[in-house]
């Protein structure tokens, strides 16, 4: 099949159906009626021998064909968009797009508020997703289109994915007013408290769990949840712990709540932001990318002029 025989506007409703999980969505986004992007769907399955997009419940989820389409199609799409740009910008006020971002629990509550209140003001057709990726599939979500940015720990990836550090700092330790260790705390005295450990996974040590491990220290995990809030709630109305980076700590902090050092000496947390390099020159990308790494500035600055 010779492309000069294809009709690539199919391509523009296949990166949109990928990217808002509708045919419904999908209309509104290209302006067309639902019966033209299904009309268009089905033309594109008969080229592919493909269904492309099969229905779970109210979602169109695309099959092993279609995620492995996803990146170049979006490539070449932009290509052809900076192409027919004068400046290969990105007009935000004008633009009507759903950007997926890879965001643990602490991190949504610093950085969404921010980030959407800016979108709110010069951006009224962007829209946001949020989601929890694992790290194991982090670099095939980034590559294949289905989640533009991430932000997490640093991790061993594919050359594919870049990244640049955008948090650092110490973990400290959180609990009530009033705890037996909010005056004085040192090792022995943590390593024998009881602790909540926020994770999304079912099982496994924390982060701060490998480095005491590696010298010869093992703390007590009487709580595993998978959500900030709720730990700080726990430890609010219990004698519990809660471990967390400081960039973290002084956001979620409540009333009430007494923040100390990490009585051990431990490697700071830093995190990482990630993308593919597919989507580095894509204006759009870009645009969303610099509101997101400023934001995350404006956060680490706050942290340093906190800690001094």
């Amino acid at each position: 099949m010779h492309v000069s025989r294809f009709d690539l506007n199919l391509f523009v409703v296949f990166d949109a159906i990928y990217t808002e999980g509708s045919l419904t969505r999908a209309a509104k986004v290209l302006n067309l009626t639902q019966p033209a992007v299904s009309h268009a769907l089905g033309r594109l399955r008969d080229r592919l021998d493909d269904p492309l997009f099969v229905r779970q419940g109210s979602r169109m989820v695309p099959t092993a064909r279609a995620r492995a389409m996803v990146s170049p199609v979006r490539h070449a799409l932009g290509g052809f968009q900076r192409c027919l740009s004068d400046e290969g910008g990105f007009d935000a006020s004008e633009a009507e797009r759903t950007f997926v971002l890879g965001l643990r629990d602490g991190l949504e509550g610093c950085l969404l508020p921010s980030l959407m209140a800016q979108l709110m003001e010069d951006a009224p057709g962007v829209r946001l997703q949020s989601l929890t990726i694992s790290r194991k599939q982090m670099a095939t979500e980034l590559a294949s289109g289905r989640l533009d940015l991430a932000c997490d720990v640093m991790l061993a990836l594919p050359e594919s994915i870049e990244h640049l550090p955008v948090l650092s700092g110490p973990l400290v330790v959180m609990m009530r007013e009033g705890h037996e260790l909010a005056d004085d705390m040192d090792l022995p005295g943590y390593l024998a408290a009881q602790h909540v450990l926020v994770s999304s996974r079912r099982e496994g040590p924390g982060l701060e769990d490998f480095g005491l491990a590696r010298q010869g220290y093992r703390r007590h995990i009487r709580l595993r949840c998978q959500h900030y809030q709720a730990a700080i709630s726990t430890v609010q109305n219990t004698n519990l712990l809660l471990t967390l980076p400081a960039t973290l700590a002084g956001r979620l902090s409540r009333k009430g709540m007494v923040i100390k050092s990490f009585p051990a000496d431990l490697p700071g947390l830093e995190m990482h932001l990630y993308w593919h390099r597919d989507q580095s020159a894509d204006p759009a990308h870009s645009w969303l990318r610099q509101k997101v790494l400023g934001l995350l500035k404006e956060q680490q600055e706050q942290l340093t002029v906190n800690s001094e």
